[in-house]
């Protein structure tokens, strides 16, 4: 137990020389509490087994806007503020004439946050979006894949600070998905519970 305790205070040592410690809140409390408790829930014999966010990637659709090129600019720049980082156009991988979509057309944006810009960016969202939510009442808890990953989907993309409420074409929602290294997806509850995820009793 003192050999793992001891790989715990070198983890925090590392973390905190990693530059911005004070600025990444979530990231200090991953590695100072967070760790120490999974260990003590699911009794790891190493640190390197604790499981860990890996990346979280934001996903938003716009096949209302694939004919026009103005709105989806401004879709995509809201999410550009949202995630802090520039998103990706996705296109279609092939045509479905039901939908009037042809390949290769805009269809979506997607953000893949990794690092600092992750745990950042899921504090902004557990401490100030999800309170601005109409009549929140938790999250659900069982929107886990069965490998530890976690989905929740976004109704308003006005619940982020960044979001000019006077600029708004359109309100639009968003997925957002949190892969984390837990074999479990009660190990990955665990984690994100810790972490403050205010999931729904």
């Amino acid at each position: 137990m003192a050999d793992i305790n001891n790989q715990v205070a070198n983890a925090a040592a590392t973390d905190k020389n990693a530059g911005n410690a004070e600025r990444y809140r979530m990231r200090k409390q991953y590695t100072e509490e967070v760790v120490p408790a999974l260990i003590k829930r699911f009794g790891y014999k190493n640190v390197n087994e604790v499981p860990r966010l890996e990346k979280i990637v934001l996903n938003m659709g716009l096949g209302d806007c694939k004919d026009n090129s103005k709105s989806l600019q401004l879709a995509v720049e809201e999410l550009k503020l949202i995630a802090g980082q520039k998103p990706v156009i996705t296109t279609a991988k092939k045509s479905v004439a039901n939908f009037k979509v042809r390949e290769g057309m805009n269809v979506g944006a997607k953000v893949t946050l990794r690092g600092n810009r992750m745990y950042d960016f899921l504090d902004k969202f557990i401490s100030i979006a999800l309170p601005r939510v109409r009549d929140f009442r938790g999250i659900s808890a069982k929107s886990f894949d069965g490998r530890g990953n976690y989905a929740v989907g976004v109704k308003e993309q006005l619940i982020f600070p960044e979001i000019d409420y006077s600029k708004v074409e359109k309100v639009r929602g968003f997925d957002i998905c949190v892969v984390t290294t837990a074999k479990t997806d009660e190990e990955a509850r665990e984690l994100l519970k810790l972490l403050g995820m205010p999931f729904a009793k």
